[in-house]
Parts: C-alpha cells; structure tokens; sequence
C-alpha cells in the first residue's frame, strides 16, 4: 500500500521560512500528481501547492508568491516552502498523492500522509 511520510514541521518565527519534505512509498504504478495540503483548527482543508507528472504547478490562493513546490529528482519525494510566515500559516499541514497502486485493483486513487503541524510563534 502507498504510504506517506512527512518530516519538518514543528514551531517557526514569524518572517521564516517553513520547509517541509514528503517521502513517498509503495508499489506505485502511476503517479498523477503529489503536492500539500494544510487544515487549520475551525477550518475546512486547503490546497497548498500540488505538482502533476507534467511538472505543471497549482498554487492555493494563499500563495501570494511565498509557497515553492518541487519534485524530487529520484523516487517520489515531494518538498515544500513558504517563505515569510505568519501566524495565518499555523496549520496541520499534509502529503497528498493522487496515483495508481500496482498492488491493489483500484485505479487512481487519493493517499494522504498523517499530517505534521506547524505552529507560527516567537
């Protein structure tokens, strides 16, 4: 089964940057697109950055130019940053892979990781 792990996280100063990375496993057969999604406490989840197997990049509309997505160069690994945080980017924030699992008879399907939190404090 595909499964998602997500490192970094934790507790960032206003005005930093926030770095997250995502391995990913499995018998992956196909990947349709991986990215990051973020849900903060009272709020529905929201899309953060995904990248699609064209290397095409979709941004949420939180962006506002901090937020770079990019791919790692072997495997399926996926990296995150949002430059110049502040306290409106506390959040979970979580792994998202959209592919097919050799393994399993399902067709495309969504994978999540378990979610890190981050928290925007001085």
């Amino acid at each position: 089964q595909i499964q998602l792990v997500e490192s970094g996280g934790g507790v960032v100063e206003p005005g930093e940057p926030l770095r997250l990375s995502c391995d990913i496993h499995g018998n992956i057969l196909y990947m349709y697109a991986e990215g990051w999604y973020r849900q903060a406490p009272g709020k529905e989840r929201e899309l953060v950055a995904r990248i699609n197997n064209r290397g095409e990049k979709e941004y949420g509309n939180h962006a506002n130019g901090r937020v770079t997505i990019f791919a790692g160069s072997t495997g399926y690994k996926v990296f995150l940053q949002i430059n110049n945080v502040d306290a409106t980017d506390s959040a979970v924030y979580y792994c998202y892979f959209y592919g097919v699992d050799k393994s399993m008879n399902l067709g495309a399907t969504d994978y999540w990781g378990q979610g890190t939190r981050v928290t925007v404090s001085s």
